[in-house]
């Protein structure tokens, strides 16, 4: 590749980010790429001289070694070389790698960080460089040492004491725990039978409103104080005979203050309430729009600032341009006299300077409607109204609080209404979520009231709700676990190993190999996958970077405890203790018992004369014993001779041979819909399921046609576009084209 002579080269990580910081520098400069990490620990050996204080051995991978001797071709003709990875630990770790693989003169070497990729920042980092933090490294090398420990040393031991192909982290382990122990939860849960009692009153004008019972003789209602139907009915029967008028009436305004700018965490969370992405999806959108989208008129554009923060600090830059939009826009009443400033709650803010923010406030999302595919957009959208929404007054609600007192009944009944109206919408103005008045009408106090209405509703209590992304990275950021930059990797990681499996489009369940593995390292390994423990590694880590401790003696704390301890389980713990139990099931191919095992995959039958006999059998669901083979009339297309029958596998059922595991021939179990394939007009929409285990539907005469869709067909067309109809969530029905809006309640349709 021919290098353009340059008086100066820049190196970053991602060809994007290149593009669009080429934007702002002259000819005087070349901007290169590192595609990431261009130096790692071997993924072949532990790669750690255990010996000699922990001392890590690098290796530039195959797939970089051609853009490592570019980059040094190209440094060697530069003038000055500036690093301008990213601003966190990760990005410095990158930049000194790459000081070390390019061995230039340190004083031709200089490191630049911006918290935007804006004109005014970029101008403002080259006149403020700076050496590369050797701290931030040593942090960023330790949590890499001590992740790369736990994970090549506890792996291991895991595949010789359950399973091949598990795997173990200090984050992970953590996170698979939290959502084990949620299940046990749910699992546990005793329903309870709970009623409420509503009643309608009139008032002196004919005005019609609702009230709930709140107290029984001067006490407040507990939530399962009415316990049964003969309970809930006896209370009706009283009130029935009731006068009634109104004890309290009470109207107060109520301000409301907004949220502050997004950081990562409370990013990732709403991105997955309110959009429905994975925090990876949310995480890779926001890089795309940090690193540069490409304008009409403008060229690459880096629409919003860094995405991995802790603070919710704004540049005074952005609070004064907000200003001006929100006034120009909305109106001087819907602009602050002065800028709201927030605190960081978070004693761990030290990945950045500022929140997440659009980085020029004019740019409305309106303006980017058609530049960006429509998930980028939804992002944007949601970053940019949080963020000027932080900058706008609070909004105010009347709210109003009607007491109905009860006579001439058996018992003091108390039962209250509650009313808003919006006086002032200030920020839920430009906020997605709107205030909804509940109105009551006009009461005034000792106004008797006459009863319309009364009647019992019964309810039940329901169990936690399983982890989402949004609350797992909230309960992982409240214990203290990980840093903005692991919240999205470890959930996918966790994922990716079979350790959780999502149901109900969201929701984190725990697989049964995430059981048998929690439930072994909280026993044998419990610092491991203890909350208080990782997150004091966590403060370690910090306290690595802020210079307050040394990274080698951090590693050794943990390390010498750990491999002794692992040296002893090693002999305490048996295999066939924790992953085998007996049953009565023989083995239909050579006589011997059968086993349960639980594998990466679930739990199944394994033939005791492994390795000779390799036969296996699903297992009946909740039981011991083998499930009831279901063989179908087709032929094995491998060895066109025996039957094929209906087994479970990693990715959900499919067709294997009867004679395996001597014959291996399998073929796909396609679950119909019953939907002609809109776009061939031959095949049917077909249920089938990725490799990472996400459903979704598609033509089954692919590849000759490509036809897919995630959501579910529901066998009618758009009657506005001709599009199909999908299910949607929460009981709905919409288009399935992204361009049209149309939806409808699903029992109406």
């Amino acid at each position: 590749m021919v290098i353009l002579m340059a008086k100066n080269l820049v190196i970053v990580e991602s060809p994007t980010k290149a593009k669009t910081i080429s934007r702002f520098l002259g000819k005087d400069f070349l901007v290169k790429s590192s595609f990431g990490h261009i130096r790692d620990l071997p993924k072949s050996d532990l790669g750690i001289d255990l010996e000699h204080d922990f001392t890590p051995r690098y290796v530039i991978p195959t797939k970089s070694k051609k853009t490592s001797n570019e980059l040094k071709k190209a440094a060697k003709e530069a003038k000055t070389i500036y690093f301008a990875t990213d601003e966190d630990r990760e990005g410095e770790a990158i930049s000194w790698h790459l000081s070390e693989i390019l061995g230039t003169d340190p004083a031709r070497v200089k490191r630049i960080t911006f918290h935007e990729i804006t004109k005014e920042a970029i101008d403002g980092a080259f006149k403020k460089p700076r050496s590369i933090d050797l701290r931030m490294v040593d942090a960023q090398q330790a949590r890499r040492i001590l992740d790369r420990l736990v994970g090549y040393k506890l792996s291991p031991f895991l595949w010789r004491k359950v399973a091949r192909g598990l795997s173990a982290g200090r984050v992970q382990s953590v996170a698979v725990r939290l959502i084990v122990e949620r299940e046990r939860e749910v699992q546990t849960f005793v329903k309870q039978e709970y009623w409420t009692i509503e009643a309608t009153f009139k008032t002196p004008d004919g005005n019609a409103f609702t009230a709930k019972l709140h107290a029984v003789d001067g006490h407040t209602l507990e939530k399962l104080f009415i316990a049964s139907s003969d309970q809930a009915e006896g209370l009706v029967h009283d009130l029935k005979k009731g006068a009634f008028s109104a004890a309290r009436v009470e109207r107060k305004t109520i301000r409301r203050t907004p949220p502050p700018p997004y950081i990562t965490s409370t990013l990732q969370q709403d991105g997955n309430r309110k959009l429905g992405f994975s925090a990876k999806q949310t995480m890779m959108f926001a890089q795309r729009l940090y690193e540069g989208v490409d304008v009409p008129g403008e060229g690459s554009v880096g629409l919003i600032t860094y995405m991995r923060t802790d603070s919710v600090n704004l540049s005074e830059k952005f609070l004064t341009e907000a200003a001006e939009h929100l006034a120009q826009a909305l109106g001087n009443e819907y602009a602050l006299p002065s800028p709201r400033r927030f605190t960081t709650k978070s004693k761990l803010a030290q990945e950045a300077h500022e929140a997440i923010r659009p980085t020029e406030a004019r740019r409305a999302p309106d303006a980017l409607k058609d530049v960006l595919d429509p998930d980028q957009w939804k992002l944007y959208d949601l970053v940019w109204r949080r963020a000027m929404a932080s900058q706008m007054p609070e909004a105010e609600l009347e709210a109003t609080t009607v007491d109905v007192q009860s006579a001439k009944t058996k018992a003091s009944y108390l039962l209250r209404a509650t009313g808003s109206v919006l006086k002032f919408p200030g920020f839920l103005a430009i906020t997605p979520e709107g205030q909804k008045d509940t109105l009551l009408p006009k009461v005034e106090e000792n106004d008797a009231l006459t009863l319309e209405s009364v009647e019992p509703k019964q309810h039940f209590t329901e169990p936690p709700p399983r982890y989402s992304d949004a609350s797992l990275v909230k309960a992982l950021e409240e214990h203290g676990i990980g840093r903005p930059s692991t919240y999205a990797p470890t959930i996918a990681t966790i994922q990716d190993r079979g350790y959780v499996e999502r149901i109900e489009g969201r929701r984190l369940k725990p697989t049964e190999i995430a059981f048998l593995v929690n439930d072994l390292l909280v026993e044998h390994f419990p610092e491991i996958v203890d909350f208080q423990f990782t997150a004091k590694m966590e403060e370690d880590l910090d306290g690595i970077a802020e210079g307050e401790k040394k990274w080698v003696p951090v590693v050794r704390e943990f390390w010498e405890p750990f491999s002794a301890l692992l040296a002893k389980k090693e002999g305490e713990i048996i295999k066939k203790e924790i992953a085998e139990e007996p049953t009565d099931v023989v083995c239909d191919k050579c006589g011997k018992p059968m086993v349960i095992k639980t594998g990466r995959f679930g739990r199944f039958l394994a033939c005791t004369g492994f390795p000779d006999c390799r036969n296996t059998r699903p297992l009946a669901e909740g039981g011991k014993e083998a499930a009831e083979r279901i063989i179908t009339e087709e032929i094995c297309p491998e060895c066109n001779k025996e039957k094929l029958e209906i087994v479970e596998g990693r990715y959900g059922k499919y067709l294997r041979c009867t004679n395996y595991p001597d014959c291996k021939g399998h073929k796909p179990l396609q679950k119909g819909t019953g939907v002609p394939c809109p776009k061939c007009g031959k095949g049917e929409i077909v249920e089938k399921r990725t490799r990472r285990g996400k459903n979704f539907y598609a033509c089954n005469q692919y590849p000759n046609c490509d036809f897919a869709l995630w959501s579910k067909p529901a066998g009618e067309k758009c009657p506005k576009c001709g599009s199909l109809i999908v299910y949607g969530a929460k009981g709905t029905l919409r288009c399935s084209s992204k361009e049209c809006d149309y939806s409808q309640a699903a029992e109406t349709a």
